[in-house]
């Protein structure tokens, strides 16, 4: 082949490859161009004052989850006859203490729908909203959360019968479903006071009424979102 013959060659090998680039080039940035701005909040990371909502799966001491916004994984609990709730995300401001005593979540519950709350206390709370600086949306987390004995506490036979559960019938292990609120003493006063559902474990039982633990030391938890503070 002739020295010009190979000029020639080269300069259409460049050609070919210089199309291709641009044709690269453009769907690159097709396909950025159609993402938005989404690509840039995944790259966010939760910082003190966001606001971010959380997936999550709550377990208790034994490593059985209780409460969950996995819609599949409460499916097949209740499929299995398991008491697995269905609760919808958690929405936190992150490190930022929570002012009442419990944060409540909206619950659903074949009886009444979304009409539940479940109780999260607001040391809880406070561990998750800490725990979760630094996470990126779709990032996923173990936190530990506070199991001491603050968590235990004394209820009379009274204070479970207000709670529809009878002392004799109870056993240490049992799981029981009990109301509690932010206004405890209004609660023991009135039978309407609105409370949140918390479950807990029966540790202890004697005469004067049954010892239960409502503490959970474990929750799983994907940042579903990250709303930064401006």
């Amino acid at each position: 082949m002739g020295e010009k013959k190979q000029k020639e060659a080269a300069r259409n090998k460049w050609k070919k490859i210089l199309v291709v680039t641009i044709g690269v080039m453009f769907v690159v940035l097709m396909v950025v161009s159609s993402m938005g701005s989404s690509w840039i909040s995944s790259l966010a990371v939760a910082k003190p004052g966001d606001i971010v909502t959380l997936d999550y799966t709550l377990y208790d001491a034994s490593g059985i989850p209780i409460v969950t916004t996995d819609e599949q994984a409460f499916r097949s609990s209740i499929a299995k006859g398991s008491g697995m709730i269905y609760s919808k995300p958690l929405s936190v401001t992150v490190n930022q203490s929570y002012a009442d005593p419990i944060y409540p979540v909206q619950i659903y519950t074949v009886g009444t729908g979304w009409g539940n709350q479940f109780a999260i206390f607001s040391r809880e709370y406070d561990t998750i909203s800490s725990g979760v600086i630094g996470m990126k949306a779709n990032e996923k987390k173990t936190i530990t959360l506070p199991t001491d004995d603050s968590m235990t506490q004394l209820w009379s036979p009274e204070q479970l019968a207000r709670n529809k559960v009878n002392l004799t019938a109870l056993s240490v292990g049992d799981i029981i479903a009990m109301g509690v609120s932010n206004n405890p003493t209004a609660m023991q006063g009135n039978a309407s006071e609105i409370t949140d559902l918390r479950l807990a474990e029966v540790i202890r039982k004697s005469n004067e009424g049954a010892v239960v633990d409502f503490g959970y030391p474990r929750i799983d938890v994907t940042v579903a979102s990250i709303n930064a503070k401006h």
